[in-house]
C-alpha cells in the first residue's frame, strides 16, 4: 500500500516524540533506535525513511522541541515588556513542573552534553533554537547598565537553562527546590526582572 504525504508526516512526528520522550528519561546513549521505534509502534526498518542517521534524529527532535515549546513558553506574552514579560517567562520555566514531568518537561538537561559531543547538524540547530528564543527575549526586555537587550537575553537563556539543569540534576534533594527558587529570585530581583547589579543591595 502507497501511503501520502500526509501520513508519512504524521508518522514522522511519532517517531520524534518517542525520541523526545526517551531522550528526556535516558539520554541519547539509552535511546537507541530500535528503542525509539519500538516507543512510536514502529518497526526498526522503517526508521531510516525518516531519518539519515541517530545523530540526524536528535538534530530534528531539537529542532521540533524548541518548536513546540515556543507557544508553551511564550504564548500570550506578545504584549508584555520589561520586567512583566520577564517574570511570566521565568516562572513559566523554573518550576517543579517543568523539572520533574518526565513526559513534557524540558529535555535540554538530558541532552546538553551529548549536543557538545554531537555532530555539527545538531549543534547548529540547538543554537538557532537558543538564538530564536534570545530574539524574542531581547525584542521585549530592554537592556540595562550598558549590557544590550540582546546579551541580557542570552544571560538569561543560560542562567534558567543552566539552573534547570542543575535542580534535574539534583532532583529529589532540598538543594534542587531552593536552586529554583533561588534563580527566579536572583532573576526577578526587585520587580525589575534582572539581577542585582554589582555593589547593589538585594532585598
Amino acid at each position: 500500500m502507497r501511503y501520502g504525504p500526509e501520513h508519512k508526516q504524521a508518522t514522522r512526528e511519532r517517531i520524534l516524540a518517542a525520541a523526545e520522550n526517551l531522550f528526556r528519561k535516558q539520554g541519547f546513549e539509552g535511546a537507541s533506535v530500535e528503542r525509539v521505534m519500538r516507543a512510536a509502534g514502529l518497526t526498526v526498518g522503517g526508521f531510516y525513511a525518516h531519518f539519515t542517521s541517530k545523530d540526524s534524529l536528535l538534530a530534528e527532535s531539537v529542532r521540533a522541541f524548541f518548536q513546540r515549546n515556543g507557544e508553551r513558553w511564550l504564548g500570550g506574552l506578545e504584549e508584555l515588556r520589561g520586567s512583566e514579560w520577564l517574570s511570566h517567562f521565568v516562572r513559566r520555566y523554573l518550576n517543579r513542573h517543568i523539572r520533574d514531568n518526565m513526559e513534557t518537561g524540558c529535555v535540554m538537561p538530558s541532552i546538553l552534553s551529548d549536543l557538545a559531543r554531537g555532530t555539527p547538524e545538531a549543534r547548529e540547530v540547538f543554537a538557532e533554537g537558543i538564538d530564536g528564543l534570545a530574539k524574542e527575549m531581547a525584542a521585549h526586555v530592554p537592556g540595562e547598565d550598558g549590557v544590550t537587550a540582546r546579551k541580557r537575553a542570552l544571560a538569561t537563556v543560560t542562567f534558567v537553562i543552566g539552573a534547570m539543569t542543575l535542580a534535574r540534576a539534583t532532583k529529589g534533594l532540598p538543594l534542587s527546590d531552593e536552586i529554583l527558587e533561588a534563580a527566579r529570585e536572583f532573576l526577578l530581583a526587585d520587580g525589575k526582572g534582572t539581577a542585582p547589579s554589582a555593589g547593589k543591595k538585594s532585598h
